[in-house]
């Protein structure tokens, strides 16, 4: 039986709640659990987006601007962390006596809602593999409910609404927003060298990964990663390792390219039990799907019924996600924001025989650009062409005196565009017939890549 918090009790007491900030891709889908639960749920958001008018479709009342008399009857106030003390709606909150919850608060109290509770951690590749086990569940009639970090293609949400008692969870560390969760099963993919303005060292990043860990009962460690073994070594969890080396519990071997990724068998303990075919390229993805099969072959799915949903996806949203080929050019969306995940973006696209690669970066808050700057660089070197935005600040000032031009500086014959419609632009005119074009970032330069195939089309 799971502890239970104050936090729990509240929401057994309450029905009606509002949200601030809804419509961010970590609010949306809580959104959507708990209005499948019963409560009813309102919320607000700056601006009107394809998530804002999605919860409106289920019958969630959302509205654009924050004001004071948003909050109507609720009797608890939900908020994002990048939501300040200074809002409106959570000063009436303060002002009239109504308990408010943080984003991370209110998705640990859901994730004691359910038995079986597995929750996606590591730097890169959580909405990966959080995607791909809830694919691989859904489609082996496992009834999961999901809260995604990106839209899952076949369910058009960043969450899903199952009937069983299993939560597939990403599980974010920044601010170790993580800890507040209870997983029954981690998974733990991988430790990098990001969100450091608030962990300040590599070890206090590790030691949070392994707290994180020793939340659960069981964990899936990528066993190649030193850095994941040393973060888990002495705690009391069971551990499951997963990797290349024949040395891990599952391990991927004769590894081959494939015509859309790599194919591999997948062995258990020195047996053969599988093997899988992947649609989404990269090298990277090798480890996504063989602890997405890892997870679900131990959770009793076939491993004939995990190829399957395995072969189906596509990937999710904002993960190399394909716009289609117009006039012979390729035009792919990509979330990557650190040093690591440009380099495998751009290398999946160079495996996949493309004449040239050509990339707009969108670089996100000025901590991280100033701690990877050289990383950056050097990833961004693996592109034909190169074209940069200026840094988006998110929640910073930039007291480091950092700007996109100390890294297009660096990179010959990369500029430094703001306007998207020059950039767009740029990018039409420097790709030929046979060539891929990728918009890169954490921001919305997404919005670029649809500019794009609107002119092409």
């Amino acid at each position: 039986m799971k502890e239970i918090k104050k936090t729990d009790k509240l929401l057994t007491e309450i029905k009606r709640i509002h949200m601030i900030g809804i419509g961010g891709s970590g609010m949306c889908p809580i959104a959507e659990i708990l209005h499948s639960k019963g409560y009813t749920v309102t919320g607000s958001d700056t601006t009107d987006t394809e998530k804002t008018r999605y919860l409106r479709e289920l019958g969630i009342k959302v509205y654009i601007g924050q004001k004071a008399e948003n909050l109507g009857e609720a009797e608890l106030i939900a908020y994002s962390a990048a939501v300040p003390e200074t809002n409106p709606e959570r000063a009436e909150a303060e002002k009239r006596g109504i308990p408010t919850m943080e984003r991370s608060v209110l998705l640990g109290a859901i994730t004691r809602q359910y038995e079986n509770c597995i929750g996606v951690a590591g730097t890169h590749g959580k909405t990966t593999v959080t995607s791909m086990i809830t694919q691989i569940l859904l489609l082996n009639k496992m009834e999961p409910t999901a809260v995604i970090g990106g839209k899952l293609p076949i369910s058009g949400a960043s969450s899903v609404v199952g009937s069983s008692e299993t939560l597939v969870c990403e599980s974010c560390e920044f601010v170790n927003s993580f800890l507040e969760f209870s997983p029954d099963i981690s998974v733990l993919l991988n430790i990098d060298d990001d969100h450091l303005d608030f962990f300040k060292t590599m070890d206090n990043l590790c030691a949070s990964f392994g707290k994180f860990v020793g939340l659960s009962k069981i964990s899936y460690v990528n066993g190649d990663d030193e850095l994941c073994l040393s973060a888990v070594k002495g705690l009391q969890t069971k551990i499951i390792t997963f990797g290349k080396q024949k040395s891990n519990d599952f391990y991927a071997d004769n590894i081959k390219s494939g015509e859309f990724g790599f194919c591999f068998d997948v062995f258990k303990s020195g047996q053969k039990i599988g093997h899988l075919d992947m649609h989404i390229p990269g090298e990277h993805n090798i480890y996504n799907g063989l602890v997405s099969f890892a997870v679900c072959y131990d959770m009793g799915v076939s491993p004939e019924g995990i190829a399957d949903a395995v072969y189906k996806f596509s990937g999710a949203g904002r993960r190399f996600e394909g716009y289609g080929t117009h006039k012979g050019i390729t035009v792919v969306d990509d979330y990557a924001h650190h040093p690591t995940e440009i380099a495998a973006t751009l290398n999946a696209a160079k495996s996949l025989g493309f004449n040239k690669v050509i990339t707009v970066f969108q670089p996100f808050t000025y901590s991280r650009v100033e701690n990877l700057k050289d990383g950056m660089v050097k990833a961004l070197k693996i592109a034909d062409k190169v074209f940069l935005t200026p840094i988006v600040a998110s929640r910073e000032e930039n007291i480091y005196g950092i700007s996109s031009e100390y890294i297009t500086d660096r990179l010959e014959g990369a500029a430094v565009l703001s306007d998207y419609e020059e950039l767009t632009n740029a990018l039409i005119e420097s790709a030929d017939e046979g060539d891929i074009i990728i918009t890169m970032g954490a921001g919305d330069i997404y919005k670029v890549a649809q500019k794009i195939v609107e002119k092409l089309a």
